[in-house]
């Protein structure tokens, strides 16, 4: 299992002078922690850029720099070798993690003039078959499962949802496997629960919460508020039919603070997985 990835992202002296951010720094390092995490090969990719204009170069748009013939050919030459790699390897990159603005590597975004606009950069437009994730996304892996967790069987249903989640690639914070559950717990105990939950919930990158029930579980409420207030992403699944109101699944506040998924199954998309959907 691999990925394609521009080369800045373990190296970012190819970029352009003087480009490099500490958040981008940050997501570089993240998306690399990711792929240890799970045994995910980085396989880097040429970079255009540094072969036709050199290392130190200046900021620049496709058009201000790279509109030429011999770049065009350069490129020919670039993706049939990873073409070529791809095919020895026998087996498809799970996805090409790229670098948005980037004039070769974007993403969602490049800057093709002087203005960014929408779409890969033309290196990564080469390989319209393989799916591309932008680094910051890719960097995006942590999640807090909020869940009921008093009973067997909500326990299992969360096991379940971690096990889903982490076959897809995201590092799961479960709360049930933090701390004494029992009904005897003292209040230091407590305390302790509660500083280690909302450390996590300021480390994640996003929280998933369960909302199924009559009414949403009020702890899990709970962070899912919070989770919004420190502008972290929220994902509600809602798998129960029963629904509020004519808009409503379950409660107004809670479902305007999140996505909503109706299914598990679609949850990996929701969170932007880099592996194929289904179900």
């Amino acid at each position: 299992m691999y990925v394609l990835i521009a080369p800045c992202i373990q190296n970012p002296a190819y970029r352009a002078r003087g480009i490099t951010t500490d958040e981008d720094i940050r997501s570089f390092s993240r998306a690399a922690r990711r792929c240890r995490r799970f045994s995910v090969e980085m396989v880097p990719l040429p970079c255009p850029e540094t072969i036709y204009l050199g290392a130190g170069r200046s900021p620049g748009s496709f058009l201000d720099n790279l509109a030429t013939d011999e770049f065009a050919a350069l490129l020919d030459q670039l993706e049939a070798e990873v073409r070529a790699a791809i095919r020895e390897r026998g087996e498809p990159p799970l996805a090409i993690v790229g670098v948005d603005s980037s004039p070769t590597c974007g993403v969602n975004a490049t800057y093709y003039s002087s203005e960014k606009q929408p779409g890969r950069g033309a290196f990564l437009a080469r390989f319209p078959d393989i799916p591309a994730i932008d680094v910051k996304e890719f960097a995006r892996y942590r999640i807090y499962l909020a869940a009921p967790l008093f009973s067997e069987a909500e326990r299992t249903y969360n096991l379940a949802l971690r096990d889903l989640l982490e076959a897809h690639l995201f590092d799961v914070y479960l709360p049930q496997e933090v701390g004494d559950t029992s009904h005897t717990r003292g209040r230091e105990e407590h305390r302790a629960i509660f500083s280690q939950h909302t450390a996590a919930l300021r480390d994640v990158d996003t929280v998933v919460a369960v909302i199924d029930g009559a009414d949403a579980d009020s702890g899990t409420s709970w962070e899912m508020g919070y989770a919004y207030a420190l502008k972290k992403k929220v994902v509600a699944l809602r798998t129960d039919f029963r629904i509020a109101g004519h808009h409503e699944r379950v409660n107004l506040m809670l479902e305007e603070s999140a996505g909503v998924v109706t299914r598990k199954e679609d949850l990996p998309r929701a969170l932007g997985s880099p592996l194929p959907a289904s179900g």
